[in-house]
């Protein structure tokens, strides 16, 4: 992964990488975020405002500036994170275009008894769109096309976007140069995540603007890479237990080697997510559902 940062991807600084797409990052850098969330502003004479980012005044204030007084004539988010969806809200008040996009907030499955959804604090549940937009709907602006592509894993609700006119693909939170995307049950769920890697992988677009960090070069290849990363980490989790590890906590330290204290929790996600795919085809047996907590063995 791409780790190299440079001046282009620092914090409320504007950069119009095409034509046709301008960028303005967030400042709300930090482990899960790089150096912030992107925020796109796609046409010319009127825009598409494409996931605004976290409720924060000086993002608002740096998207104003960047809009320099164009008609906004659709925001568009690609899923209901809270450091992408807030601040549609208090544009579309000030601007009053339509939100377009991604559904409501919904987990892949239901919580089992006693289990807590940890990720609760990350989801913003006041995310109310305008157009709830299904795979192949289109955002026409000026001069300007996007295409809804449903990619469910990250989250249930996520959808990328192809941008015709630079056959360029907007890839949320799926698909990132810099680091791969988290999937967290309940809200996330393996199998759908690969499922869209997968879909990813057949298209045709030179290069995928990502939700953090820069620009994936060579979007195929790259998403052929994370499959494969994937599916090792499958294979390493399925050696652990073969081995005799039975937890979660027993697992990660071994197959995350070197790996920042701080950044456990969410390699445990990571792991609990494999593990439930993993338990549904048959190929881990667990001792209740599985959940962060439970004990797993080879199936």
């Amino acid at each position: 992964m791409n780790t190299t940062i440079d001046e282009t991807l620092r914090a409320e600084r504007f950069v119009q990488l095409t034509p046709l797409v301008g960028r303005l990052i967030a400042p709300n850098g930090g482990p899960f975020t790089y150096t912030g969330t992107c925020t796109y502003l796609i046409g010319a004479q009127s825009l598409i405002v494409l996931d605004p980012g976290p409720e924060s005044e000086v993002h608002y204030d740096g998207l104003v500036a960047a809009i320099a007084g164009r008609p906004v004539s659709h925001i568009v988010v690609t899923h209901t994170h809270r450091d992408h969806s807030p601040l549609a809200r208090r544009l579309k008040a000030a601007t009053g275009a339509p939100i377009w996009g991604c559904a409501p907030h919904f987990p892949a499955r239901p919580l089992f008894e006693g289990e807590v959804n940890l990720l609760d604090a990350s989801a913003d549940q006041l995310h109310a769109p305008d157009r709830v937009l299904e795979e192949g709907d289109l955002v026409d602006g000026d001069g300007a096309t996007l295409t809804a592509i449903a990619t469910p894993g990250h989250t249930m609700n996520h959808l990328a976007f192809a941008f015709a006119q630079e056959n360029t693909l907007f890839s949320g939170d799926h698909v990132m140069a810099w680091s791969t995307s988290i999937v967290a049950p309940p809200d996330g769920d393996m199998a759908a995540y690969m499922a869209s890697l997968d879909k990813l992988k057949s298209r045709e677009e030179s290069v995928f603007w990502p939700g953090h960090g820069g620009p994936v070069e060579q979007p195929q290849r790259f998403v052929r890479g994370l499959l494969t990363h994937r599916r090792q980490r499958e294979t390493a989790i399925l050696a652990r237990l073969a081995e005799g590890d039975r937890l979660i906590s027993q697992i990660v330290p071994k197959i995350y080697d070197g790996l920042a204290p701080r950044l456990h929790a969410a390699a445990a996600l990571s792991v609990f997510a494999h593990l439930e795919d993993l338990a549904a085809r048959g190929l881990v047996i667990s001792d209740s559902h599985p959940t962060l907590t439970s004990e797993y063995r080879p199936g």
